[in-house]
């Protein structure tokens, strides 16, 4: 029941899930306002061009990225920034899986060591995991930012499979980033969190911490089809998040969709 004592909506919609591409040249409904062309983490201007949205990448073999398929799409450019350097670079988008939500994209230039991915055992709930990136471009940090959360769920919305359910906290600009778990391999991709406004319209109550990651082992299928053999290991000794989050420092960057 709802707070009401209406009967609550019998499920959540696809279009309550919320994407986190980063900051967009129109104001959404939950997202942060508009940046300045070229505004985020490294500003500078693009003459003829101008950024229409951020997002975060990671290094998964030597001149390939990983990166999300909503943030890839419909870019003219994709400008790349290292965390570590704070090169700016040019990369082309090399294959995109849109059931996935993935995309891989070739850069030339040194980006940063390759992260490794987990190769088993398979993730359960409750382990803890850790996500890296650039949430909302402009507005904080200009470095990285680390989170950490739980896995809540072996499925994504509606039971979808290819998907997690994680309690570390993402934003606008997360997507695409890595989820790692605690020992520093790569677990997921993070992907969306639901929409709070609209669940909250719709039932009542606002989520806390519902958010989504491409699983691991959908993205070494997606990245083996595509000719990419990225390196994979065995579960290893525990770290601290902030070892983790060094270990991933040098390997994510900073997109940004030009247009």
């Amino acid at each position: 029941m709802g707070p009401s004592g209406k009967p609550a909506p019998s499920g959540i919609r696809p279009e309550m899930l919320q994407p986190q591409p980063g900051s967009r040249a129109t104001a959404l409904p939950g997202k942060p306002p508009p940046l300045p062309p070229g505004g985020g983490p490294f500003g500078g201007g693009d003459a003829g061009r101008r950024q229409v949205s951020s997002g975060t990448g990671f290094v998964v073999a030597p001149g390939r990225l990983l990166t999300n398929h909503h943030v890839a799409a419909g870019c003219t450019e994709m400008r790349v920034r290292t965390a570590a350097g704070g090169t700016e670079l040019v990369a082309t988008v090399a294959a995109q899986d849109e059931r996935r939500d993935l995309a891989l994209l070739n850069i030339r230039g040194e980006v940063g060591p390759p992260l490794t991915f987990r190769g088993g055992p398979e993730p359960r709930r409750g382990e803890g995991v850790v996500t890296y990136g650039f949430p909302l471009a402009g507005l904080l940090s200009s470095g990285p930012t680390l989170t950490t959360g739980e896995i809540s769920a072996l499925a994504g919305l509606r039971d979808n499979p290819r998907q997690f359910q994680i309690s570390a906290p993402v934003q606008p600009g997360n997507s695409g980033g890595p989820l790692l778990d605690m020992q520093g391999h790569v677990v997921g991709v993070v992907v969306s969190k639901l929409n709070a406004q609209r669940i909250a319209q719709s039932t009542g109550d606002i989520p806390q911490n519902v958010n989504f990651a491409v699983k691991g082992t959908e993205a070494l299928e997606f990245l083996r089809r595509n000719g990419v053999e990225p390196r994979v290991s065995a579960s290893a000794g525990p770290r601290s998040a902030a070892e983790v989050g060094e270990l991933a420092h040098p390997s994510t960057v900073f997109l940004r969709c030009m247009r």
